[in-house]
């Protein structure tokens, strides 16, 4: 599904335009990324899941191409674990 699709999809579903839509779909991912760089970055929505901010250590990888060593940096990433009520739908 593509943001347009989901866009449409909460227009239809809400009785709402699809600009209002779209408003409220950007406005919770814009609101999940500020959440999320924080600190302790976590947001937990209950019945869906949870995304939470987390730290990967540098470590060594390999180049495919040429079998050479390479030194990946520190990074952080998101993690989504999906909630019972999500699990059980699925």
């Amino acid at each position: 599904m593509t943001k347009a699709e989901l866009v449409d999809k909460m227009a239809k579903d809400a009785g709402i335009s699809k600009a209002a839509a779209g408003t409220a779909l950007n406005s919770f991912v814009t609101t999940v990324t500020k959440a999320l760089k924080k600190k302790d970055g976590k947001v937990t929505l209950v019945g869906f899941g949870t995304f939470s901010k987390v730290r990967r250590k540098a470590r060594k990888g390999r180049n495919p191409q040429t079998g050479a060593t390479i030194k990946i940096k520190a990074s952080n990433t998101v993690r989504f674990k999906p909630g019972k009520a999500l699990k059980d739908a699925i």
